[in-house]
């Protein structure tokens, strides 16, 4: 028990200061303390992210047979018998869509009740489903429905009296338009890139591994890098775009999912994050361009106002630990990615080297 103790312990001091991990182990303690009604999944994924203090739910939502098809049953005294009242189908899909609607506003609110804000800014709220594809017979597990709540933002809810599908277009979420048919939407952050962080010390450790650091490459090196990446995940064609043209370094055309037409690629090397600004330049060249989508890829990081801009204008940002994912998995080649992105100082840190921590932002 003293052992379990200062577990726990080391758990709250290492939450306090948004170490990934204990704060990752504290979100799973309040999904599994949400108790759902018998038949409902209870399996969901969390990844956090200390640089945008914000945590993302993986969340398995039930499927469409936890409405009962059956709205009554009524007694039919000319034959003594008691038959059931089918519920509309028009029904079981509008309480359906309110369904997965609240679990994703309950999610929200339990994980920024039992937070502080110094830890927690922001939740990003996935919900899939696991279900058979009617076309196919194959098991899939489209998304219907993502949503990222900003703390400040969701404080202002007064939740028992909100209708839930009208606040998550308050919140600017992301909902399947016939989430009964399974109709699936593409969700803000897509978590499986985001298990992939920078490792610690890349910078002290960088001279003695013998991965290519991309920092150490030239700027046309690694828009070489960039162009070679892009080609093995699909672009069927590419160019160089004149510098004059906003800095964007190339373009790239596809017929797949992924580019959707006419892309605009823009590489930055930075050792910094990357703010609204850069995000924002993309989308007037973009405009330019007729372009259909833009791709901004950096060794550094995004902030999430970065991401949210992204989203609503059909940018795909990657950073430094997804190109590194990338990379390895479509070139083969294992690469140092950047630089990482800025953690906060631990209170025992401050006391062993006697200096001040930074201050809150």
């Amino acid at each position: 028990m003293a052992a379990y103790n200062r577990q726990v312990d080391q758990h709250a001091a290492d939450f306090a200061v948004g170490e990934a991990p204990a704060v990752e182990w504290f979100v799973n303690h309040i999904l599994r303390a949400s108790r759902y009604p018998q038949g409902f999944p209870a399996m969901w994924q969390v990844a956090y992210r200390p640089e945008n203090r914000d945590v993302v739910v993986e969340f398995e939502l039930p499927g469409q047979q936890v409405v009962p098809a059956v709205r009554e049953y009524r007694y039919i005294k000319a034959r003594d018998s008691i038959d059931p009242v089918a519920r509309p189908i028009t029904e079981i899909k509008q309480r359906y869509a309110r369904l997965i609607a609240c679990i994703a506003l309950r999610t929200l609110h339990e994980i920024f009740r039992a937070t502080p804000a110094g830890v927690i800014e922001a939740v990003v709220f996935n919900g899939r489903v696991n279900t058979t594809d009617r076309a196919t017979g194959k098991q899939v597990r489209p998304h219907l429905i993502s949503v990222e709540g900003e703390r400040a933002a969701f404080d202002e809810l007064v939740l028992a009296d909100v209708d839930p599908a009208a606040c998550l277009a308050y919140l600017n979420a992301l909902v399947s338009p016939n989430p009964f048919d399974m109709e699936a939407v593409e969700p803000f952050i897509a978590f499986d890139l985001k298990r992939f962080r920078f490792v610690d010390a890349t910078d002290e450790l960088a001279d003695l591994d013998s991965r290519p650091n991309l920092l150490k490459l030239s700027p046309t090196e690694f828009e070489h890098v960039v162009k070679d990446l892009f080609v093995a995940m699909g672009a069927e064609a590419w160019r160089t775009v004149p510098s004059k043209d906003g800095g964007v370094d190339a373009v790239a055309t596809s017929k797949n999912l992924f580019f959707g037409g006419v892309c605009l690629i823009q590489a930055k090397r930075w050792t910094k994050l990357v703010g609204l600004d850069a995000v924002h330049a993309l989308t007037g060249v973009m405009t330019d361009h007729n372009a259909t989508t833009g791709v901004l890829v950096t060794t550094a990081w995004f902030s999430r106002t970065s991401e949210q801009f992204a989203q609503r204008n059909r940018i795909t940002l990657i950073n430094g630990a997804e190109l590194k994912y990338l990379i390895k998995e479509h070139l083969g080649i294992d690469v140092i990615p950047g630089t990482n992105p800025p953690r906060r100082v631990r209170a025992s840190d401050n006391r062993q080297t006697g200096k001040p921590g930074p201050a809150a932002p």
